[in-house]
């Protein structure tokens, strides 16, 4: 299990943050301001129909962010 950063979730405590439950939150999160090793959980972690689902029906996604990962997961 990875240990998430406060500066990635820094309008929560990180440490109650619950992988199933979050799973949109932490997705957008990871997507627009992790790191690499956070980016690499997070597509190891979750199936790609959710990673694709979330990317898509995001209304908080940075837009370049957005168009990037639309483009990364129709290729996988």
């Amino acid at each position: 299990m990875i240990q998430f950063r406060q500066a990635l979730f820094w309008d929560t405590n990180p440490d109650k943050i619950d992988v199933k439950k979050n799973a949109q939150y932490i997705i957008e999160r990871i997507l627009d301001f992790g790191h690499d090793n956070e980016v690499k959980w997070l597509y190891h972690y979750y199936e790609k129909p959710l990673l694709t689902s979330v990317v898509a029906k995001s209304r908080s996604l940075m837009p370049e962010t957005k168009n990037l990962w639309t483009l990364i997961l129709e290729k996988k």
